[in-house]
């Protein structure tokens, strides 16, 4: 697992739906071709939503905490 903090592109749907973009990491911009799964939990009170994306070279997997309005990146499979 990878707790590291990114800067993530997102567009703001109707009915409050987020998707990423694309996000930054090690120096390079990596353009979401699909989000392929999205799930919700909670660290501590703070709500937290995830998304299971993908780009040209892998699958990651992005965390953005809704009250410190702050992105992470998780996961890289194979990492």
């Amino acid at each position: 697992m990878i707790i590291k903090p990114i800067r993530v592109a997102v567009v703001f749907g109707p009915g409050c739906t987020i998707k990423p973009v694309w996000f930054d990491w090690q120096n390079r911009k990596h353009s979401i071709l699909e989000t392929t799964y999205t799930w919700t939990d909670l660290k501590g009170s703070a709500k937290r939503l995830h998304f299971s994306v993908r780009d040209e070279g892998g699958l990651y997997e992005l965390t953005y905490n809704i009250a410190e309005q702050t992105w992470e990146l998780c996961r890289i499979e194979g990492y």
